[in-house]
């Protein structure tokens, strides 16, 4: 199967420095454990990694093994000696060996602060994927090297291209009977109409793999596995060393030299601006398994993904700096955008639309994940906060821009899977917890000086729709689990017009959503339940409210539903059912929308 990892490059930005540097002089440092005032310190990278199936979290892994965040690399039950993967906390997660729910980690590499945000790579939570996406900077594709490109990945590559991101990509298992490098090249080519360049290049396949040609120092790199869950050892040679026809196969050396030459018809390093505006993407090859070619991948992400980028949002002029398309484009390649020119204004009093940078001196985030239960004692929810702009600082004040309410982010939190730590301060890139008592939501912005409103993120349109019941002597806490899964998005829930029909629908994406909320439902609120499905595969938020669906009348094929904001819903059997109603009420109804947004977005 194949794999789409989401990777964040973040970076801790000092007031007194420009953004261009992306550096800062302690802050890197000492979050290592290191005290060195007179040396400067790249810039922190945020990694999300979003996996498909049980054996692709070795990837995740090998990552924070090299990073040095683990000494072992955890692996899923199933595979070896009851050890689930460091990401992995549910009970359900470790049984299966799949990612269900997001998590952070963070680490330090190298100077370097790296955030791992690990998300479900099934399709079936695409949507969580997406808004992991709104905190990420850069996209890594991990492909399977037995299988290529497969379905699941088509479908989690088109979201990531929603939000426009870098691709790198990292073709795994070829400690296994692979396809040709030239192959992948090809199927990312006419799949995703996105040119490669190899950075290294694979030594074999299967058992014969023995390691890789690095094209930016016109290396090879062979490797010595280095046992179960441990680091793997390698040895440089240069591509022109005579040693290297003793220690590789004779037809494997022979092959190296022949695809060493056609890899220069590919032409030369891509430019800077090429692989930021996501029209080349750098591929390497390795076996997360046996820990070969990771390294070089880690270290040459670091060097060559995007760094934070101005912020596209509305609010108050003091706080924005005004753009238009093209420039804002330009932007997002991660040129400078000193250079911006005027935009537009917006039809709120004096606000606009503009862009907010990184080293503003003003702090703001944006909750991209809500988490209920990590702490099963405390019943605890924590939101996932990426800041933005500024400078965060344990026990300082900010708004909610959605709500008005002021609040004191007094519990600030480092978070490496269920595992915490009191953070004090935070910069732009970082991703921070913060303990949720009810007073945000997916999307929200949270700011402190001039006001400011990041876009909100948006909910998938549900396909599969179910009454969710329960016994009536478990009411009470059925409702709060209902509450508390809807808040982190785990499902979107709707409800029926009928007074007496209090039942909740569950509307999901995939069916794998609703077994997970029944298994969280029983194992975290202690409650069971069935589900009764119904027969509708579309729903459509009407924009024109009741007033528009009174005036439509009945409509045939169609059910009416509101969601939790009172909002009406229309639920469709088919996509015919819908072209129907909307060709003969169409005019009445008005607007139509696959998608539902927080009220006032």
């Amino acid at each position: 199967m194949l794999l789409t990892t989401l990777l964040q490059q973040c970076c801790c930005v000092a007031h007194s420095r420009p953004l261009t540097h992306t550096l800062l002089l302690l802050m890197c440092c000492c979050r290592c454990g290191e005290d060195h005032h007179d040396r400067e310190v790249s810039g922190c990278s945020c990694i999300a990694d979003v996996r498909l199936v049980a054996s692709q979290p070795f990837f995740c892994h090998r990552l924070l093994l090299y990073g040095g965040a683990i000494h072992e690399a955890g692996e899923v039950k199933a595979r070896a000696h009851n050890r689930s993967a460091t990401s992995d906390w549910m009970e359900l997660e470790k049984s299966r060996g799949i990612s269900i729910t997001s998590t952070a980690m963070t680490w330090c590499y190298q100077g370097t602060q790296l955030n791992l945000l690990d998300t479900p790579g099934h399709q079936d939570f695409s949507e969580d994927t997406y808004r992991t996406l709104a905190a990420a900077d850069n996209a890594v594709l991990l492909v399977d090297g037995a299988k290529g490109i497969e379905p699941q990945t088509r479908k989690l590559f088109s979201v990531a291209k929603l939000r426009g991101l870098p691709v790198f990509t990292f073709v795994n298992k070829m400690d296994r009977p692979a396809l040709n490098g030239f192959i992948i090249i090809e199927q990312l080519e006419t799949e995703f109409n996105l040119q490669s360049y190899p950075v290294t290049w694979p030594i074999g396949s299967g058992d014969r793999f023995c390691g890789v040609y690095h094209r930016p120092t016109n290396k090879v790199l062979l490797y010595t596995k280095g046992g179960r869950g441990k680091g793997a050892t390698g040895i440089q040679y240069d591509l022109d060393d005579p040693a290297l026809q003793d220690l590789i196969e004779a037809d494997l050396y022979e092959q190296l030299q022949e695809e060493v030459e056609l890899l220069q018809v590919l032409g030369e390093e891509p430019s800077r601006e090429d692989i930021m505006a996501g029209r080349v993407t750098p591929i390497f090859f390795g076996s997360a398994f046996n820990n070969f070619g990771v390294d070089l991948f880690l270290n040459s992400f670091i060097q060559m993904s995007c760094r934070p980028i101005p912020t596209r949002a509305k609010g108050n002029p003091a706080a924005l700096l005004p753009v238009v398309e093209e420039e804002q484009r330009v932007g997002i390649s991660g040129s400078s955008s000193s250079s911006l020119g005027t935009g537009s204004s917006s039809s709120s009093g004096g606000s606009i639309e503009g862009l907010v940078r990184p080293d503003s001196p003003h702090f703001s985030g944006l909750v991209f994940k809500l988490q209920a239960n990590m702490d099963p004692k405390h019943r605890d929810k924590v939101a996932f906060v990426r800041v933005v702009s500024g400078r965060f600082q344990k026990g300082m004040k900010a708004k909610v821009a959605r709500t008005g309410r002021t609040l004191s982010l007094s519990r600030p939190q480092q978070m490496f899977a269920q595992s915490r730590a009191t953070v004090q301060e935070g910069f732009a890139g970082d991703v921070i917890g913060l303990t949720n008592p009810g007073a945000f939501a997916i999307g929200d912005t949270i700011y402190a000086g001039p006001e400011i409103n990041f876009p909100p993120i948006p909910s998938f349109s549900p396909e599969l729709f179910a009454y969710m019941r329960c016994a009536p002597n478990q009411k009470k806490a059925f409702n709060k689990g209902i509450d508390g899964l809807l808040g982190e998005g785990a499902m979107q829930v709707l409800y029926s017009q009928d007074e007496y029909i209090t039942d909740p629908i569950l509307a999901a994406v995939g069916q794998l959503q609703f077994e997970v909320v029944q298994y969280r439902m029983k194992d975290e609120y202690g409650v069971d339940t069935t589900l009764e499905p119904l027969g509708f595969s579309m729903a459509r938020w009407v924009i024109g409210s009741w007033p528009a669906v009174e005036a439509a009348g009945r409509m045939f094929n169609t059910q009416i539903v509101k969601d939790r904001y009172g909002r009406p819903v229309l639920l469709f059997r088919n996509e015919f059912a819908f072209k129907q109603v909307m060709a003969e009420e169409g005019d009445k109804l008005g607007d139509l929308s696959p998608y539902a947004l927080p009220p006032g977005s």
